[in-house]
């Protein structure tokens, strides 16, 4: 009997579409904007602001208060927010602020601009905290008037009243009082740890400036201030004594520096221990990093050439073993303090920085400062390099276990599989890349040492509804199999891992529709085959880039290159660009048809190189392995084309397609 063909919904039409106004996006998807475990986000939020102005020079307190009903207030002496009308929009700016997404004085980053480093970049912070509160006051107090407002769930409740501040003070400052609305978090109870850990963390970074603690219910009040910085901190964070005396330093750009623009640069302290685990934080303009990024990769990448640097000086490393930057960053404990004029995050929360050249940036500084302090203090860069050469040791040796574990009876490699020369698991990366073309600038522009290439012919076979035992008959399955070390199982199997050639099997294909056509059919396999592989966290997909954006030279500053990875990130390069004062169209964009257009060099900076490629690790995410199995089915599976136009017609609409 033939399918039926449904019929289209007459309740779908032009009025079906809502657009949703003011903070609407906010309460309707709040885990776009901001963490939904607890409402620590939503004040962290406030006190940033509160912390951007004394990065700014304008405030030197900040007082937290816990009050007994719930709310939470933040107090600063900063310049206040300013409550005259706005220029264009007619309203008055304090109200903008708090109702407006993308609505802040952080935009403009040059000069002039009221804040030149700063954590709030996209004008969505304190709206947030306003859309998911039940009620929250705002007070700002300059020029020696007190302006008051207070909003409900985002819409103003009592209108902005302005009055003389009394007392004739010539106080300036901004409180913000608010109410979470426990509807939107897991629990409504702030984490009074992290919360500690937070308001201390920001005392340590802006010297001088006094931040205070006040809980109401417990009456306890605690105050930090820090004179010492980053060395006091680290010393009292430290589970274990160093091995050598913390290396503190810093270095920033002046106003002459060729590549970076004045003030940017970092500050950090870095101790070394032999046991314990290694405490380490990093913070971009007093946001904190947890997830850590690319100012984190220039950090390691600063400490590893110079130590490497000095070994090779003193030709202190032994015959046989080779120096890794994990050899060296092993033992590493730090906390890291950076500054960039325009940084790019990862996502609204801010918990990874994602700014390409964060990673030049923080080794430029570190690097020559720490090379200079090895060599004042020989005696010191010779306990580092020995803590470092034992760290290598113990690695290489960890891989020939490995190695003898195989025994005689493996199986023979595929010829055209170009193997990396390291044996260490965690460190080893296989790229399966699409075509031979591709991997041809693969295997030119990878790191020798970690990364393997394993070039594939064509669409690889769909095996959804393929036997195992049949697999092996398809030569290509067969070598990304022999490859990886480990053979074809089911969800419910124990599959013997100990084979496992790769920490990392990564799936690089074009950034275009038949790109993704090979990404899915590989992902298939995996799901399928290799389940364990997933669950274990071994499967990655690599994002190499869509456009690529030459920028002429502009003052002081030379030739630019970006890249992007779709028409999002090509507007913000661009919106940057005018930013930095380029000539309209002044740039040219260049579209990649392909992987194998690119050359080595171009394929290692966007794709390869682990400081500054998108690698993203496949997870099942929050279903479970029966949900994804049916799913796939109605997706892959050859009797499935009824199925498969439903999923079409239900979602179709939400798919972007790249013609």
């Amino acid at each position: 009997m033939a399918d039926k063909i449904p019929t289209a919904s007459p309740a779908y039409s032009e009025s079906s579409i809502r657009v949703l106004k003011g903070l609407e996006p906010v309460k309707q998807r709040p885990g776009m904007y901001t963490r939904t475990d607890n409402p620590l986000h939503i004040i962290q939020e406030v006190l940033d602001n509160s912390a951007d102005e004394a990065l700014a020079g304008n405030g030197k307190k900040i007082k937290v208060t816990l009050h007994i009903d719930g709310s939470v207030a933040i107090e600063d002496d900063g310049r206040g927010i300013p409550f005259g009308l706005h220029p264009e929009e007619k309203a008055p700016v304090v109200e903008l602020v708090f109702t407006r997404l993308h609505a802040g004085g952080k935009f403009d980053k040059g000069k002039g601009g009221a804040y030149s480093f700063s954590g709030g970049l996209h004008g969505v912070g304190v709206s947030v905290t306003n859309a998911l509160s039940t009620r929250l006051e705002v007070t700002s107090y300059r020029e020696g008037k007190v302006a008051s407002l207070v909003f409900s769930g985002g819409d103003v409740i009592e209108p902005l009243v302005v009055r003389k501040n009394e007392g004739g003070e010539r106080r300036t400052g901004t409180t913000v009082r608010a109410w979470p609305d426990a509807k939107y978090f897991e629990s409504p109870a702030l984490p009074m740890a992290e919360l500690t850990h937070l308001l201390r963390s920001k005392a340590v970074l802006m010297p001088g400036v006094t931040v205070t603690l006040t809980n109401e219910k417990s009456k306890e009040v605690q105050t930090w201030v820090f004179k010492g910085g980053l060395r006091d901190y680290l010393m009292q964070t430290l589970a274990a004594d160093p091995v050598i005396p913390m290396f503190e330093n810093e270095g920033f750009a002046d106003a002459q520096h060729e590549t970076f623009a004045d003030g940017e640069g970092a500050s950090w302290c870095v101790a070394f221990t032999e046991d314990g685990q290694p405490v380490r934080e990093s913070y971009v303009n007093l946001i904190p990093t947890s997830a850590g990024g690319t100012h984190e990769s220039g950090l390691r990448d600063g400490l590893f050439t110079a130590v490497k640097s000095f070994i090779e000086f003193h030709s202190l490393l032994p015959k046989g073993v080779k120096l890794l930057p994990e050899d060296v960053f092993a033992r590493a404990s730090y906390v890291l303090s950076a500054k960039v004029l325009d940084p790019q995050f990862q996502g609204q929360i801010k918990e990874r920085l994602n700014s390409r050249d964060a990673v030049r940036l923080v080794s430029s500084f570190v690097r020559p400062a720490l090379e200079l302090w090895l060599n004042q203090h020989v005696d010191y860069g010779k306990k580092l390099a020995e803590l470092a050469i034992k760290a290598a040791q113990s690695r290489q040796k960890a891989g020939q276990k490995v190695e003898k574990r195989k025994g005689s009876g493996v199986a023979v490699l595929p010829g055209k599989l170009t193997d990396c020369e390291s044996r260490d698991l965690a460190h080893n990366e296989v790229f399966l890349v699409e075509g031979d073309s591709a991997g041809g600038s693969a295997k030119m522009g990878r790191d020798k040492e970690s990364q393997a290439v394993l070039p594939l012919r064509g669409k690889v076979l769909n095996t959804w509804e393929v036997d195992r035992d049949r697999l092996f008959a398809n030569t290509e399955i067969h070598d990304i199999s022999v490859a990886i070390g480990v053979d074809p199982h089911g969800p419910n199997d124990t599959p013997d891992m100990s084979g496992l050639r790769y920490g990392k099997v990564c799936i690089l294909s074009d950034a275009d529709v038949d790109g993704s056509h090979i990404q899915v059919l590989l992902l298939t396999l995996f799901f399928r085959h290799f389940p364990k592989l997933i669950d274990a966290g071994h499967v990655y997909v690599a994002k190499p880039p869509l456009f690529r954006v030459d920028a002429p030279a502009r003052g002081k500053k030379p030739a630019s290159k970006s890249y992007a990875l779709d028409e999002g990130e090509l507007t913000a390069i661009l919106d940057k660009l005018r930013k930095d004062g380029v000539r309209e169209n002044a740039w040219s964009i260049s579209r990649f048809k392909g992987l194998g257009e690119m050359s080595a060099e171009q394929l290692w900076d966007t794709t390869l190189n682990p400081d500054t490629r998108r690698l993203l690790p496949v997870q099942l995410g929050n279903q479970d392995f029966g949900q994804t199995e049916s799913l796939i089915t109605k997706l892959m599976g050859k009797g499935e084309a009824a199925a498969r136009r439903e999923l079409m017609e239900l979602h179709g609409d939400a798919v972007e397609i790249d013609v």
